[in-house]
């Protein structure tokens, strides 16, 4: 028996050999519909044909014009621009305008755009109390997760997604306080006053002087500081469908409002798999401790005694093209704080894991999270608030994706199937006659 679906070029024939019926199932984009795998059925009431697949390896949840990855070419575009140039020629604001409206701005856009999130950056006074109200020690991660949730009952009408005003709104507002709330998270932890936003400077560096000014009356940074931190947040601003922008979509398929919505994000990028890979790589590079060590770790690494962080990537099969960007960022960084000491480690390791045949054959690259760390270290901070600096950039890229999700007419609320492998049909037995 042969499905009503008209046999064509760009089709996928299947025989079900429980039936012995085949079906015709188009193909688009070199992808099938899962829904059409559902009218394989071993009875006309019986359950249909589902697939099984943790951690979305190979499923499409979704369309999306924001981000191109080609993993084995090792290229990353956002709207169709590659990551390098972008890095080079380009700053982070600029970027966010791309992902958010999905085209370069004129002069005129952005300057309006740049002035839009300068004056948004300051945050409501009771906001600046709720995180006065977190323990002394408490994580940054957890405090800008638990801020950036709060917002939503500071801004009740950003619930209102429906009117394209409004999250465009919630857009500037986040994108302009998401680095506010992580300096205030960060001199919370040091036990230092808060500091205000400086609307004369720039974003990434009005962020450096809410993170370490003290007494002088400006916070100045220097220059190759502020556009090496403003390349980190392009390389981060978004990376096609990870586990947080997954989670930024899942949530905000039901509809909630854009600060529930990336609040999950950043819960998801609080996760060590996620978020915290370049801590991983300072506890190694600290583990190895110098030079002389570095063969019998890598010999470890082959046993499966070790764990090369760094490498290796989900996506890439060839080098990360942001680990490349992050290498030259390195230089202008450690020009001004001092080389870190661990770089030389991570150089060797890196030299020999592109050489010898055993990381070669599995295609085991440099990946963003190698070098980003020693950058973050180099700056004076600590490696619990690394993971913010990671939201802050990513910030642009969720909020383009949940923009994305909420016109997307095909898109639903999120529901994955499961396999259910639990008994069946059990008899209660009432809790007296149990417990006797």
């Amino acid at each position: 028996m042969t499905s009503p679906v008209p046999a064509a070029k760009d089709t996928l024939t299947i025989r079900d050999n429980r039936t012995g019926r085949e079906y015709e199932i188009p193909i688009s984009e070199d992808t099938i519909k899962a829904a059409d795998l559902a009218k394989i059925k071993p009875s006309d009431d019986g359950p249909g044909l589902a697939t099984y697949d943790p951690g979305f390896v190979n499923t499409a949840s979704c369309k999306s014009a924001v981000t191109f990855i080609d993993g084995d070419k090792g290229i990353l575009e956002y709207r169709g621009y590659p990551i390098e140039q972008l890095a080079e020629k380009s700053n982070f604001l600029e970027v966010a305008y791309l992902l958010i409206h999905g085209e370069l701005p004129s002069k005129d856009q952005y300057d309006s755009w740049v002035h839009q999130i300068t004056y948004h950056t300051f945050v409501h006074e009771n906001v600046k109390e709720f995180m006065h109200g977190f323990r002394y020690d408490a994580h940054p991660m957890g405090m800008l997760m638990a801020s950036v949730s709060a917002l939503s009952t500071f801004y009740p009408e950003s619930g209102n997604i429906a009117d394209p005003d409004n999250r465009q709104m919630q857009i500037v507002r986040m994108i302009a306080k998401m680095p506010t709330l992580g300096a205030w998270a960060f001199r919370h932890a040091q036990g230092k006053p808060y500091v205000y936003p400086d609307n004369d400077l720039g974003y990434t560096a009005n962020f450096l002087s809410m993170l370490f000014k003290m007494s002088e009356k400006r916070f100045e940074a220097d220059e190759r500081l502020v556009r090496a931190l403003d390349v980190l947040f392009i390389l981060h601003a978004d990376h096609e469908q990870n586990c947080s922008t997954n989670a930024v979509r899942s949530v905000g398929s039901s509809q909630v409002d854009p600060y529930s919505a990336i609040a999950g994000g950043i819960a998801a990028l609080y996760g060590p798999l996620h978020g915290g890979a370049n801590e991983a790589v300072l506890r190694m590079l600290r583990r190895i401790g110098s030079l002389d060590n570095i063969p019998a770790f890598i010999e470890g690494v082959k046993n499966g005694k070790e764990r090369l962080m760094g490498f290796g990537h989900r996506v890439y099969k060839n080098y990360d093209p942001r680990a490349k960007i992050i290498k030259k960022a390195c230089d202008d960084v450690f020009e001004v704080t001092g080389v870190n000491p661990l770089l030389k480690i991570a150089q060797e390791l890196e030299k020999i894991a592109l050489e010898d045949e055993y990381f070669v054959s599995r295609k085991l690259y440099p990946n963003v999270d190698f070098y980003s760390g020693l950058i973050y270290e180099a700056f004076q901070l600590p490696p619990e608030m690394f993971t913010v600096l990671f939201a802050i950039g990513r910030t642009p890229g969720w909020l383009a994706q949940w923009l994305e999700l909420v016109q997307d007419k095909e898109q639903k609320i999120a529901r994955p199937k499961q396999i259910y492998t639990g008994p069946r049909t059990l008899d209660f037995i009432p809790a007296d006659q149990r417990w006797k």
